[in-house]
């Protein structure tokens, strides 16, 4: 055997020993998935919702692209493992889809969704103390992009509907189960989408819960608030552009497009919406006035006259942004974009505003507002995205099972309806006449919800497990109020 052909033997013999190791170590990475805790039946609830959530967060499913076809069929087959009816809907983009599942109910009553959302937004990994998409599980906590916002959303449902599925008695109704993507960029190829594309997988449900309220715990002897979001303030993104005489800026024109936009940001910026006090947010203030400073109570119980005719209350109220936020329309200017070099003075300059509208409002009447703000005829309005919001009322069974749920796992209780300045995909199932509340119990103070869009997002396991848990006693005590409703 000449050299060259030892050498050929040798690699062959190393080739073969790489793909041995390669395959035994695919065949231990299979193995180790197939043992994870979510996949046994028999391991303990919260064991189960924080393995389930730590692989969740391991999918990337970042917006763009989003990817989220691949956490829809993980999740399938969790579902698929415990004999639950579970598929994944194709919705628009490559690799992009929702989950979509259901318990079956007696049919006495109409069906009831539980939405969540599988997209996520970036995240910097130099920012974070842990790799934001590894869902590491330490100090009782699985942390990791999605943990609260929503991935540990879906869990909590997830396992929800699994524990129902286990049970010998259906409940009256069908419960549905919804996990979506595109949420983070307006829902309109995820739930929108699939309400407008696929209303028969609604099954013309009366209820749904989803995202959007919590359960403040309660401090210094006060009781903890159950939020349950019932409306929420309206996007109305803009694009404004402005358009100069471009060149080289070597030599600057009057008319550039870049100063002429910072000039009408700076208008817009200095502008300030009046105060609006609607039904939701007044009544979600009287019902917090116990709970306010003394020196507030007043206050709080006749919001619209006290914020007009007391003008300490007026500042400390509009002192907190988040309580500014829901008495007045709110413009954030956000994504700036100019020339594509230092040395370049280009013909179109542009901003995104993130305006907020209470419910009610009109984008397109606050756009004519804006117009008039900006008084320049080079600059242009285009609105990105709009809808409305609707209300949900709460003289309903559901609302009644969650005020009756909090009175038996917490006396004392508030149970809150509220208003949120941020957005779900709430709106798209209240548009069909669907009582849509955003609450998931899970007990976050306010400090906690930092994570959220921001860094070293988090949630607890306890949290995990006992939302599993009350969100269980919700659906039973919703059909417990449903047996008596069909009594004579």
């Amino acid at each position: 055997m000449n050299p060259f052909q030892i050498a050929m033997r040798a690699w062959t013999v190393l080739g073969a020993a790489l793909l041995v190791a390669l395959l035994s170590g695919l065949a231990v990475a299979a193995g180790a998935r197939a043992d994870w805790p979510f996949r046994k039946r028999e391991a303990p609830l919260a064991e189960r919702a924080a393995a389930l959530l730590s692989q969740a967060i391991q999918i990337d499913t970042t917006v763009p692209p989003g990817g989220e076809a691949a956490l829809a069929e993980a999740w399938r087959e969790v579902l698929a493992d415990a004999d639950v009816e579970a598929r994944v809907v194709p919705t628009p983009g490559a690799g992009r889809g929702a989950l979509w599942a259901r318990v079956p109910g007696s049919g006495t009553a109409r069906p009831l969704i539980l939405l969540s959302h599988l997209d996520v937004v970036p995240a910097d990994p130099d920012e974070w103390r842990v790799d934001p998409f590894g869902g590491e599980i330490r100090d009782g906590h699985v942390w990791g992009r999605g943990a609260l916002d929503a991935k540990g959303v879906g869990v909590v449902q997830l396992l929800t509907l699994i524990q129902l599925a286990r049970r010998d008695t259906a409940l009256p109704r069908d419960v549905i189960l919804l996990a979506t993507p595109d949420e983070e960029t307006g829902g309109r190829n995820g739930a929108g989408w699939l309400v407008r594309e696929h209303p028969e997988l609604l099954r013309d449900a009366e209820f749904l819960l989803t995202e959007g309220g919590s359960v403040r715990p309660g401090e210094d002897h006060r009781p903890s608030v159950w939020g349950v979001t019932v409306t929420e303030k309206q996007p109305c993104w803009l694009a404004l552009r402005a358009r100069g005489t471009p060149g080289h800026s070597s030599a600057p024109t009057r008319d550039a497009a870049v100063p002429r936009l910072v000039a009408a940001l700076d208008r817009v910026r200095r502008t300030e919406t009046p105060i609006r006090v609607i039904p939701a947010v007044s009544r979600m203030f009287f019902q917090l006035a116990g709970l306010a400073a003394e020196e507030d109570r007043a206050g709080y119980r006749n919001l619209e006259v006290a914020l007009s005719e007391d003008s300490p209350f007026r500042r400390r109220f509009l002192g907190s942004r988040g309580r500014n936020a829901l008495v007045r329309d709110t413009v954030a200017i956000t994504v700036l974009e100019g020339g594509p070099r230092t040395n370049v003075s280009p013909s179109v300059a542009s901003a995104h505003l993130d305006v907020r509208l209470l419910p009610g409002g009109r984008c397109e009447d606050f756009v004519s507002e804006l117009e008039e703000v900006v008084a320049d005829p080079e600059l242009s309005l285009e609105v990105l995205l709009s809808f409305a919001a609707g209300v949900s009322g709460t003289d309903t069974a559901l609302y009644r099972a969650i005020q009756q749920t909090a009175a038996a796992r917490e006396p004392g209780a508030l149970v809150v309806p509220q208003v949120i300045a941020g957005f779900t995909d709430a709106h798209w199932f209240r548009d069909r006449g669907i009582a849509a509340y955003g609450f998931v119990p899970r007990w976050i103070a306010p400090a906690d919800t930092r994570g959220v869009h921001g860094v070293d997002e988090r949630v607890s396991i306890a949290n995990l497990e006992r939302g599993v848990e009350t969100l269980l006693a919700i659906l039973d005590q919703l059909a417990q109020l449903d047996h008596q409703a069909t009594q004579p």
